[in-house]
């Protein structure tokens, strides 16, 4: 999506988890250029690497919530993964109760939904692979776009059960929760808008021996990027940097 760039006079916080030197540095490229941000418009702290103590969420235009090789719903956990939970959850704690700006792609509905009590597990995961979502609800993050369009997903676990508090904005065929809005501001995606196909074949090599998919698998995986307009997602992190910069 063609655009001015945005200079906000507060940066976003992208939080990752990606221990991988290339995976985290391509999920910053894929932010900020999907956001249309300028290169001090977004900064990244790598959970993976450092603690993230108490944020002050008042420094930031908005939260990013990237992928992650971790699942809330995993039953045996690293003490790093334990630690990045509790970080992520004292955050939670400040966004729910500020209802400040968050957008979590994949591992981010994981993050919100423990937050508020939904039921997360392996019902609904999908192998990666170009999929169609359909809209269900008008939203603001959702201006401009069609009714269905295509993007790309890849998980081990999604949403079974959502509470009341948050609404569902879009669904897919094999995974009914695509993306939901808790109060006015924090939502989550199960797909990842920030991806294009190349940045998605990537992530897949780098992730081959991760267990989202059989190596056997992996030619008709991308031949499914080939020929489908996978830039239409790309105005629902435009419109949040958008709505969010200040």
């Amino acid at each position: 999506m063609s655009g001015s760039t945005i200079h906000p006079r507060k940066p976003f916080l992208l939080l990752s988890t990606r221990p991988e030197d290339v995976a985290a540095a391509a999920e910053l490229v894929s932010f900020r250029e999907k956001m249309g941000l300028g290169r001090d418009g977004i900064v990244q702290i790598r959970l993976e690497a450092r603690e993230l103590g108490r944020v002050d969420v008042r420094d930031y235009s908005g939260i990013i919530l990237g992928g992650s090789p971790f699942n809330a719903s995993d039953p045996v956990k690293s003490p790093l993964q334990l630690r990045v939970e509790a970080d992520l959850d004292l955050m939670m704690d400040e966004v729910l109760d500020r209802d400040f700006p968050l957008f979590g792609a994949c591992y981010g509905v994981g993050t919100v939904g423990t937050a508020i009590g939904a039921r997360i597990d392996d019902t609904y995961s999908e192998k990666p692979q170009v999929i169609e979502v359909s809209l269900v609800r008008e939203d603001p993050l959702l201006e401009g776009m069609p009714k269905t369009f295509h993007t790309m997903v890849g998980h081990k676990e999604a949403v079974t059960e959502l509470p009341d508090v948050a609404t569902v904005l879009a669904t897919g065929r094999n995974c009914p929760t695509q993306m939901f809005r808790v109060r006015d501001n924090i939502y989550a995606t199960q797909f990842h808008p920030e991806l294009t196909p190349g940045k998605f074949e990537q992530r897949l090599r780098i992730y081959a021996n991760a267990g989202y998919y059989e190596p056997h698998e992996l030619d008709a995986i991308l031949a499914g990027t080939r020929g489908v307009d996978l830039t239409v997602d790309d105005r629902i992190l435009r419109n949040f940097a958008t709505r969010y910069a200040r």
